[in-house]
C-alpha cells in the first residue's frame, strides 16, 4: 500500500467520524431549540400575566373599598369562582 492509499483511509475516516458528529449535533439541535423556544414561551407569558395581574391589584387596591363599584366586582368574582368551581371539580 503506498503512501498516497494510506492518506486517502485516513481522510476517509476521518470525513465519516466528521459526518458522525454532525448528525448527532443535528440530532441534538432540534430538541433543544424546542425547548428553548418553549422556555421562552413560558416566561413571556408569565411576564405578560403577573404584569396585568399586579397593575389589576395595585388599582383595585387604590380605589375606594366602600361603594357600589367595589362591590359589584367583588361580588362578581365571587360568582365567577362560584360558576368555575362548579365546572372543574
Amino acid at each position: 500500500m503506498s503512501e498516497a492509499d494510506a492518506i486517502d483511509e485516513g481522510t476517509a475516516a476521518t470525513a465519516a467520524d466528521d459526518a458522525a458528529k454532525v448528525r448527532a449535533t443535528l440530532n441534538d439541535a432540534g430538541p433543544q431549540a424546542m425547548r428553548t423556544a418553549s422556555r421562552l414561551t413560558y416566561v413571556t407569558s408569565y411576564m405578560i400575566s403577573y404584569s396585568i395581574v399586579y397593575a389589576a391589584v395595585f388599582v383595585a387596591h387604590s380605589l375606594p373599598q366602600n361603594n357600589a363599584l367595589m362591590h359589584g366586582l367583588y361580588d362578581g368574582g365571587v360568582a365567577a369562582r362560584y360558576t368555575l368551581r362548579g365546572r372543574y371539580d
